[in-house]
């Protein structure tokens, strides 16, 4: 949170969530992994999963994604929708 508002990269989570939801805990990491060019540092796709797990948390206790009956994955809210203009049903 910046402020109390989500950041960019909170809202490009949120947008991935709601473009694919229900999108399992571990794809969450893979989509920005894979939309990054490519690195020599072994630990940049890590570090990238990690900080999409942050954001998940962060906007998790936001209100704006929850969890799904099954406990493996993610699914926005009607707040979550609504900050992002998304047109998703779920949530």
């Amino acid at each position: 949170m910046s402020d109390g508002h989500p950041t960019a990269a909170q809202k490009a989570a949120l947008r991935l969530i709601c473009d694919h939801e229900p999108l399992e805990a571990g794809q969450l990491g893979e989509h920005p992994v894979a939309a990054r060019r490519l690195s020599t540092d072994p630990g940049f796709g890590p570090a990238i999963a990690r900080m999409a797990g942050t954001s998940t948390w962060r906007l998790h206790a936001q209100g704006f994604i929850a969890g799904t009956e099954s406990g493996n994955g993610w699914t926005t809210t009607a707040n979550g929708r609504e900050l992002i203009a998304c047109a998703g049903t779920r949530g």
